[in-house]
């Protein structure tokens, strides 16, 4: 469909600010970010090839660095909330399992047009059902068990991997180029070429520093009180609170997963505790005289 230009303008105006939105949300990976806010620009503007997904991407690294969260991060913005479909691929190792994954991809497909849809750990998936792909991503459709053809290409396709994390961990005082030429070769020898090939855009992830890390802890920390603020709880953190969860959410090879239950965690045990002992759950966040929690003050 041909965008009115009074559409197109605004659809303009969103784009130029994709690469900016995203870089407020995924801390670490910012080599990612313009390559892909340029892939999805172009696609968003008609300018992907007819009858292929609106687009398709490899995200690879370790674990916790934001491969998922810039997934979710594009889709709200540029289609809206609710267009993620994502499939945990650990669940498809069985070639009898084909079916069943078709079958949800028909779900999705049956409630909407558009989408993201998400392969999580595609290199766990039994080999007949990567064939599927070899259909998605050469002519964006594919038949269900009951015969339906769906047509994806109102779709962006993702697929992650955690192929060569190891490397990506290890070899983290190499130049990010060499590191990125070892991590996608890796890829194209476990990948069958056909299926690398028609992937349109193979983005290697970095591992995150520990300097990132308290960046991410500091947005989930403002996320988590906004979160409280919402439900009545006003929290206003002092200065030992972030320093206490980097020292309990860091790890150097899971990322940033293991801030977030932190975050979550301490902060939530904080407020319940308050409103059991004071029935307010508002006040200054604090670390308690022990060190061992954080707590809320009066």
């Amino acid at each position: 469909m041909q965008l009115t230009p009074q559409a197109l303008g605004t659809s303009v105006s969103k784009l130029a600010h994709l690469a900016q939105h995203l870089q407020e949300r995924i801390r670490g990976q910012e080599h990612v970010i313009p390559r892909l806010a340029a892939a999805l620009q172009r696609s968003e503007l008609g300018l992907c090839k007819v009858g292929r997904p609106k687009g398709s991407f490899l995200f690879l690294g370790p674990t916790g660095v934001g491969k998922t969260e810039i997934t979710i991060a594009f889709t709200r913005y540029l289609l809206g909330p609710g267009l993620l479909f994502r499939f945990d691929m650990s669940e498809y190792q069985m070639q009898e399992s084909l079916g069943l994954l078709l079958d949800s991809m028909a779900s999705a497909h049956a409630k909407h047009a558009k989408g993201t849809l998400l392969f999580d750990e595609i290199e766990k998936a039994h080999p007949r059902i990567l064939d599927v792909f070899l259909q998605i991503l050469d002519a964006a459709r594919v038949t269900t068990p009951a015969g339906e053809t769906l047509d994806l290409s109102g779709f962006y396709v993702v697929l992650t991997s955690n192929l060569a994390s190891a490397d990506v961990l290890d070899l983290q005082h190499s130049a990010f180029a060499t590191l990125e030429r070892h991590v996608l070769a890796r890829a194209q020898q476990h990948m069958r070429p056909e299926l690398y090939a028609r992937i349109s855009e193979k983005l290697v992830f970095s591992k995150l520093s520990y300097d990132v890390q308290v960046e991410i802890a500091r947005m989930f920390l403002e996320q988590e009180v906004a979160f409280l603020r919402e439900r009545g709880h006003v929290l206003a953190p002092d200065g030992s609170v972030l320093p206490f969860l980097v020292r309990r959410g860091f790890h150097p090879r899971l990322g940033a997963r293991p801030l977030r239950d932190a975050v979550e965690r301490f902060v939530g045990e904080a407020v319940v505790r308050d409103l059991i002992e004071r029935g307010t759950g508002s006040g200054e966040l604090v670390v308690d005289a022990a060190g061992e929690r954080l707590r809320v003050g009066g």
